[in-house]
């Protein structure tokens, strides 16, 4: 049978996980801040997994399908097209101690290490970059859902048909994710993903400032990559510690209150609006960090039941300890490879994805950045993947 690993690059940690059809055969969970200091970690998890037809490695923001051996410069490749800055500003992130920049740094190196060692590794799309989210509905955005995002949603679709004994063409919810860093709210309908608020588009997560008002942004001036890992709950609160957070909310402790209170809201405003696109779903479909802390699921359950049954995502059979988006990139490079999930990869149109990430922004500030997005492509990918991509 067909056997697909995926690795995700997770805030705290990294997960990899081996499927065979649709279950997980292995699975590891290695600390995000040892993989910064030694990316060889996840080789030596590669290579204890055993052989695999293909890897679904980290991709960040996401990129039209990526194979190892259409890669010319995997530096570049890795830092400004999959993590969307520059490898000086991810060592000026670690010199300063920031949590976010370790995972930067940390899936960098890995896919380095990666091509180097010329390993079967594929690099996914991410929400935007789908066929099956209308263009209009892209314009001036670019995170509506990391790649780490696409692939829970892609693990959704699958779990939902599972459980509800339907085909992939019914099934009907929108995602709740809740993780360390981000959350997002993504629509799928008739088993496809067809909208998508990401991290960055939601207001206030637990590391993240999320959605940021455009008078803000001029006041800040000069902003940096790093500060994307700001402003949220950690910030307001001045802990990252999860318990200690939830303890004052439930105590309505100040500044434990307003904060968690900014973030649930927050997320059901975005729940509630994405039914103008996904009207009737069959769940509300909870997955992440966030959610495994008891309370935190109850307080979502509460807000969100009266639009649709509130379920946790259950995951692939035989998953023990690794994390939902570790399961879908493993799902989809078992798709990729051509086995069980191959129907779901073609329903999904990870495959057709095109363009970059930023190809539906048109404000005249971001053209530079547009444009080096672009080169970035041209420098560190070949001509024939580039015209595949739509990028020629």
């Amino acid at each position: 049978m067909v056997k697909g690993l995926g690795i995700d690059p997770g805030t705290k940690s990294f997960d990899i996980v081996v499927v065979e059809g649709d279950k997980v055969i292995w699975e590891k969970s290695i600390e995000t801040v040892d993989i910064a200091r030694n990316p060889s970690l996840i080789i030596e998890a590669v290579e204890e997994a055993g052989e695999v037809d293909l890897i679904a490695g980290p991709s960040g923001y996401g990129t039209p399908l990526v194979f190892n051996e259409d890669i010319i410069d995997p530096e570049i490749f890795s830092t400004e097209i999959l993590l969307l800055t520059k490898k000086e500003d991810i060592a000026k992130g670690v010199e300063r101690g920031e949590l976010g920049m370790a995972v930067y740094d940390a899936l960098s190196k890995v896919v380095i290490e990666f091509w180097r060692r010329k390993l079967p590794v594929c690099y996914i799309p991410s929400v935007i970059l789908l066929p099956t989210v209308p263009k209009f509905r892209k314009i001036n955005k670019l995170d509506m859902g990391t790649a780490d995002k696409m692939a829970i949603a892609f693990l959704a679709i699958y779990d939902q048909a599972r459980r509800l004994g339907v085909e992939y063409s019914e099934t009907s919810f929108i995602l709740v994710e809740m993780g360390f860093g981000y959350n997002a709210v993504i629509a799928v309908g008739k088993g496809k993903i067809v909208d998508g608020f990401g991290g960055t588009l939601i207001h206030t997560g637990f590391l993240t400032i999320g959605a940021l008002d455009a008078e803000i942004a001029v006041a800040g001036k000069v902003w940096e990559r790093s500060d994307v890992f700001y402003g949220g709950v950690a910030t307001i609160t001045g802990t990252v510690d999860l318990e200690r957070v939830v303890k004052g909310y439930l105590e309505h402790e100040e500044p434990f209150f307003t904060a968690l209170e900014a973030m649930f809201e927050s997320i059901e405003k975005n729940v509630r609006a994405m039914l103008t696109v996904q009207k009737n779903p069959k769940e509300i479909i909870i997955s992440g960090r966030l959610t495994l802390i008891t309370e935190i699921r109850k307080i979502i359950e509460e807000r969100l039941g009266d639009i649709a049954p509130v379920t946790k995502l259950k995951g692939l059979e035989g998953a023990k300890i690794s994390k939902e988006a570790a399961q879908g990139y493993a799902a989809i490079a078992e798709g990729l490879a051509g086995g069980f999930f191959k129907e779901l990869i073609e329903r999904t149109g990870v495959t057709k994805a095109k363009g970059t990430v930023m190809d539906w922004i048109y404000h005249p500030r971001l053209k530079h950045a547009k444009e080096s997005l672009r080169r970035a492509y041209e420098i560190s990918i070949g001509k024939d993947t580039l015209k595949r991509m739509g990028l020629t």
